[in-house]
C-alpha cells in the first residue's frame, strides 16, 4: 500500500459583516469544511487567514497575506467556497494566478481540473456569481422602492424589546459559537509556536508560562495553563499531549 503524499495548505475564510465575524456564524462552517477536507498526512500552515470584509471589495489585507504565504512556502490556497473568495471574475483570476504554482482548491468544486481548463471554468463560474449578485441587488432595490411608494415605513423598530425565551436561546447559541470560533482561531494561530516549543522538550506548563511571559492572551483574555495549552493543541489537530505533562 502506498502512503499518500503530504500536501501543504494555507486556508482563507471570509465573512461579510463584523456581526458574522463576532458570532462565528458562517466562519465556523468554513473552518469545519476546511478541517474535514484535510487528510491525516496533510499540513495546514497556521494561522487560518480570516477576513471580515464584503466580497465586492478587492483590497483585502488578509487575502494578500495568505497569497504571499502560498508563494513563499509553495502551499496551496484552500477556500471553503468559491463565493467566499470573490464574485468578480477578473479579481478571482488575479487571485488564482497570484497563488503561485500550487494554485487554489475550492472545497465546493472538488473536481475542478488544474491548468487552462480549470481557469476557464472558474471564469465562467465567477461570471455567473457576479451576475447573480448584480441581479439580487437590483431586485432588492426595486422591492424597497415599491414598498416605499406604497407608504411602507422602511427600517426596523429600533426601540427596546422585552427579551423572549427564544431570543435568549439564540443569543446563548451565538455566544457559544463566538467563543468556539475565537478558541479555534487562537489555536490555529499559535499551533506552529506550540509545536516548536514541544519539539524542543517544553512541557505544557512551560509552554503556558512562555505565553504568559510574552503577553499572549487566551481567547477569553486570561492566563494560559497547561490544560488550556492541551485544549489548543487538540483544536489545532496537534499530537495529543502526554498525560505526564498535565498536572
Amino acid at each position: 500500500m502506498t502512503t499518500a503524499e503530504a500536501r501543504v495548505f494555507v486556508a482563507y475564510a471570509r465573512v461579510s459583516t463584523e456581526k458574522q465575524g463576532r458570532s462565528g456564524l458562517g466562519l465556523e462552517a468554513q473552518e469545519s469544511a476546511i478541517r474535514a477536507f484535510l487528510r491525516p498526512c496533510d499540513k495546514l500552515l497556521a494561522p487560518v487567514y480570516v477576513e471580515v470584509e464584503s466580497g465586492r471589495r478587492n483590497d483585502r489585507p488578509k487575502l494578500a497575506e495568505a497569497l504571499a504565504r502560498c508563494r513563499a512556502t509553495g502551499a496551496t490556497l484552500l477556500v471553503a467556497k468559491l463565493d467566499r473568495l470573490a464574485r468578480n471574475a477578473r479579481f478571482l483570476l488575479s487571485v488564482v494566478e497570484g497563488t503561485g504554482e500550487a494554485g487554489v482548491v475550492f472545497l465546493d468544486l472538488p473536481q475542478l481540473p488544474a491548468g487552462p481548463v480549470g481557469k476557464f471554468m472558474l471564469t465562467q463560474m465567477a461570471a455567473v456569481a457576479e451576475l447573480e449578485a448584480g441581479l439580487t441587488s437590483q431586485r432588492t432595490k426595486a422591492a424597497l422602492g415599491a414598498a416605499k411608494a406604497r407608504g411602507v415605513k422602511l427600517g426596523g423598530d429600533r426601540g427596546n424589546r422585552p427579551a423572549t425565551a427564544e431570543g435568549v436561546k439564540r443569543g446563548a447559541t451565538a455566544s457559544a459559537a463566538s467563543r468556539t470560533a475565537a478558541a479555534n482561531r487562537t489555536a490555529y494561530r499559535l499551533a506552529q509556536r506550540i509545536e516548536e516549543l514541544r519539539q524542543g522538550g517544553a512541557s505544557l506548563a512551560s509552554v503556558a508560562a512562555t505565553f504568559n511571559a510574552g503577553g499572549v492572551a487566551t481567547p477569553r483574555g486570561g492566563a494560559w495553563t497547561a490544560t488550556a495549552v492541551r485544549r489548543a493543541m487538540q483544536r489545532a489537530g496537534l499530537a495529543t499531549a502526554r498525560e505526564a505533562d498535565v498536572p
